[in-house]
C-alpha cells in the first residue's frame, strides 16, 4: 500500500468514526410505535398498566401468552379476559371460541382502534374515524356514560390519535357506556359518538373499546388521566381472575437471531457497519492485484411482470376483488414509504401536509384519496368497477410527481 493510499484509508477512517460518535451520541427521538407491551416504558408501551394492576389484583393478576384458540381449551380458565392494542383481528374460530367462553358467566374486554371483523359482523356493529372539515387535529375528548363514573370535563387527549367510534348499535340488547369525539377548541362535548359498550352474552358479556391509548404509559402518567381508566376497568368482574392477553401486539419481539440482537442495539450496529466498511476498504485497496478474471454470467429473465399479471388474473377470474383492493392499497402505501419517504404508521394532518408537498398533490386531494383508501379497505366486498375506480385515483395521484398529468 503506497504512502497516498494510506493517507486516503486513514482519512476515511476519521471520517467514518466520527460519524459513529456523532451517531451514538445525539439523543434518541421519542418512540411513538403503538406497542402496548407491558415490557415497553415508551409513550404506548403498557408498562406502567402492567404495574398498577400487578400491585392492585395481585394473585388475581395473570398474562396470557399464547392465541386465545389455544387457552381457551383449558375447562379451568375463567374470569376476565382483557385484550388491548392497536388492532385486534381474531379469525372466526376465536370469535366462536370467545362468545363461547363469555356465555358461560365470563367477561371479554377488547380496547383497539381497529377491531376484528367477524367479531363486529357477529354482533352487527360498525366503525367509523369522527372527523371535522377544517380540523387539522384530531385529539379526541373522553367519557363515560354512568352519572356516577362520569367525570365534570372530558378527559383530552393533547395529542393526534384516531378518535374511532360505533355506529349503529343495537341499542335493545347493548349498552352505552362511554363516548369521544373530537376536541375543537372547547371541553364541551357537543357532538359526542359511542366509543364503549357492552354486549351480554349469555351469562356473562363482551365490551368494546375505541381508544386503546387510554391503557398506554402516556395517557396513566397524564394529570389525573389513570382515574378514568380506572373507572372503565370497574366494569370488569371484581374478585375474579383478570386475565391479560401478551399475545395480540403490535410490538412482541418476533426474530431473535443473533444478527436481529446485534444490530438492535445502536453501539453494536455502528460497530458492525465499521467492520463491514473496514473490509470493504481492504478489498478495494488490496484486493485488486489478487483478483482473477471473472467469467460474464448472463443473469437470469425477470419473468415478475408474468408472474404478477398471472396472479392478478387469478384473482379477478374469482372476483376476489376485495382482495385485490387490499393488495393496491398496501403497494400504495409501500410508495409512500420508499418514493415519498413518509412512514405510514401515523396518518393524520401532519402526514398529510407532508405526502401532499412530496407528490405535487394538494392537502385536500390527499386527504380525500386517503379517506377513500380506508373506506374501501373497511368495506366487505367491492365491485369490479370500485376497483378500477381505485386504480385511477392512485395512479392519478402518483402520475403528478412523475409529471404526467
Amino acid at each position: 500500500m503506497s504512502r497516498f493510499q494510506k493517507l486516503v484509508f486513514l482519512g476515511l477512517v476519521i471520517i467514518v468514526g466520527s460519524l459513529v460518535y456523532l451517531e451514538a451520541s445525539k439523543p434518541e427521538p421519542v418512540n411513538w410505535f403503538p406497542s402496548y407491551t407491558t415490557s415497553d416504558k415508551i409513550p404506548l408501551g403498557t408498562y406502567v398498566l402492567d404495574q398498577l394492576l400487578e400491585d392492585k389484583l395481585d394473585e388475581n393478576y395473570l398474562k396470557v401468552n399464547i392465541p386465545p384458540f389455544e387457552q381457551l381449551r383449558d375447562s379451568n380458565f375463567s374470569g376476565n379476559y382483557f385484550f388491548v392494542n392497536n388492532s385486534i383481528d381474531f379469525d372466526r374460530a376465536e370469535v366462536d371460541k370467545l362468545l363461547d367462553w363469555a356465555s358461560r358467566g365470563n367477561t371479554v374486554f377488547v380496547s383497539a382502534n381497529y377491531h376484528s371483523y367477524e367479531l363486529m359482523d357477529t354482533l352487527k356493529i360498525e366503525m367509523r374515524n369522527d372527523w371535522v372539515a377544517g380540523n387539522l387535529g384530531s385529539e379526541p375528548l373522553l367519557n363515560l356514560s354512568n352519572p356516577k363514573l362520569r367525570a365534570k370535563d372530558p378527559y383530552h387527549i393533547q395529542r393526534d390519535f384516531d378518535v374511532r367510534y360505533f355506529e349503529a348499535i343495537d341499542t335493545l340488547n347493548q349498552v352505552v357506556l362511554g363516548e369521544s369525539q373530537l376536541y375543537t377548541d372547547t371541553l364541551a362535548m357537543t357532538d359526542p359518538k359511542v366509543n364503549f359498550i357492552k354486549a351480554p352474552i349469555g351469562k356473562g358479556a363482551i365490551f368494546l373499546h375505541a381508544q386503546p391509548e387510554i391503557f398506554s404509559n402516556y395517557f396513566l402518567l397524564w394529570e389525573e388521566h389513570a382515574e378514568h381508566t380506572e373507572n372503565v376497568l370497574s366494569y370488569v368482574q371484581n374478585g375474579k381472575p383478570f386475565y391479560y392477553d401478551n399475545y395480540y401486539k403490535s410490538g412482541k419481539p418476533i426474530n431473535l437471531s443473533p444478527l436481529y440482537i446485534l444490530l438492535g442495539n445502536k453501539y453494536l450496529k455502528w460497530s458492525y457497519y465499521f467492520v463491514l466498511i473496514g473490509a470493504l476498504l481492504y478489498v478495494l485497496f488490496e484486493g485488486k492485484r489478487k483478483q482473477r478474471k471473472i467469467p460474464i454470467v448472463k443473469p437470469l429473465r425477470n419473468q415478475t411482470f408474468e408472474y404478477t399479471r398471472t396472479i392478478a388474473g387469478m384473482y379477478l377470474d374469482r372476483r376476489e376483488f376485495h382482495d385485490v383492493a387490499r393488495k393496491q392499497i398496501a403497494l400504495f402505501m409501500d410508495h409512500v414509504r420508499t418514493q415519498y419517504r413518509v412512514p405510514t404508521n401515523n396518518i393524520n394532518s401532519r402526514f398529510f401536509n407532508t405526502v401532499a408537498a412530496r407528490s405535487g398533490n394538494t392537502f385536500e386531494e390527499t386527504r380525500e384519496l386517503f379517506i377513500y383508501l380506508e373506506q374501501i379497505e373497511n368495506k366487505p366486498e367491492i365491485s369490479r368497477q370500485e376497483l378500477r375506480e381505485l386504480h385511477n385515483k392512485i395512479e392519478s395521484f402518483k402520475q403528478q410527481i412523475d409529471g404526467k398529468s
